[in-house]
């Protein structure tokens, strides 16, 4: 069986000394697809040249948490990268997009505008999206409501099942990776079992929000003398992470792993062609 990462920034600098292991190691686990969003104009390039690289797929948008440092001119520049490279199979969404509620301090309103300016340029290009919801399922719900986009996915979705079954009814899938290892991670976990399966793909964020058995505290950290030892977050843990998905809803893995296979797809239909 194979599986896919719908969630990975492979051109963070935590991978710079071993980003070449990451794909060996991710390949020996069988997983063979993974996804690459950006997260500002200045990795675009990044993305796109790691995905051909290496077969994987790619998605150009502007995060939330880098909008302040962004120029409106951004907007512009992410349209025409959307334009120029609308034929390349491996592009497969706008995004990494949406809200942050989360991080004090931050422009709401400066978010809010570059969200639905990313929308509208999805929906221009007939995309789907890549969502960052922290906190901010309700307003990013709206802006969803009102700007229409062909589904995607909610990123790490943490929120309500009132929310996630919001999110599915507008043709979204939801995106579970590492939190739902950690056996207090209750609504998380809750969330896994009780939603449609057809409503969930698995992903890893990497290299963040790493599974319960690479997770260190801020203590074991310091006690770590060589920098290697303290563990990222890497798509090869996808398989491990659907096991505990398979326990949490009683199936077998060869079930999650066919289902988690066909809904990425859905939610992201340029896979199919990859």
């Amino acid at each position: 069986m194979f599986w896919t990462d719908t969630h990975c920034h492979l051109d963070a600098p935590e991978f710079n000394g071993d980003r070449s292991g990451v794909v060996t190691r991710a390949r020996a686990a069988k997983v063979q697809q993974v996804v690459l969003p950006a997260v500002e104009k200045s990795n675009f390039n990044a993305v796109r040249e790691l995905a051909h690289e290496h077969s994987f797929a790619y998605a150009l948008g502007i995060h939330p948490l880098y909008v302040e440092r962004a120029d409106d001119g951004d907007l512009q520049q992410l349209r025409e990268q959307l334009c120029a490279h609308r034929t390349d199979a491996r592009l497969v969404a706008v995004g990494e997009i949406g809200l942050d509620h989360f991080v004090p301090g931050l422009n709401r309103a400066r978010q809010e505008m570059f969200y639905a300016a990313q929308l509208k340029l999805a929906r221009e290009f007939d995309l789907p999206v890549i969502l960052h919801v922290r906190r901010s399922a309700d307003t990013l719900l709206k802006q969803l409501r009102l700007i229409k986009v062909r589904g995607g996915i909610a990123h790490a979705f943490n929120g309500s099942e009132q929310q996630a079954l919001a999110f599915v009814n507008l043709g979204f899938k939801l995106g579970f990776g590492g939190t739902l290892t950690f056996e207090r991670a209750l609504q998380i976990r809750r969330l896994a079992q009780s939603l449609p399966m057809s409503a969930i793909v698995l992903e890893t964020d990497a290299p963040d929000i790493p599974p319960a058995w690479l997770y260190k505290t801020t203590a074991q950290r310091a006690l770590d003398k060589d920098v290697s030892a303290q563990a990222c977050n890497e798509p090869a843990e996808v398989p491990r992470i659907a096991q505990v998905l398979a326990q949490l809803r009683g199936m077998s893995l060869q079930e999650v792993n066919e289902a988690t296979h066909t809904n990425a797809r859905h939610a992201l239909p340029g896979l199919t062609a990859l």
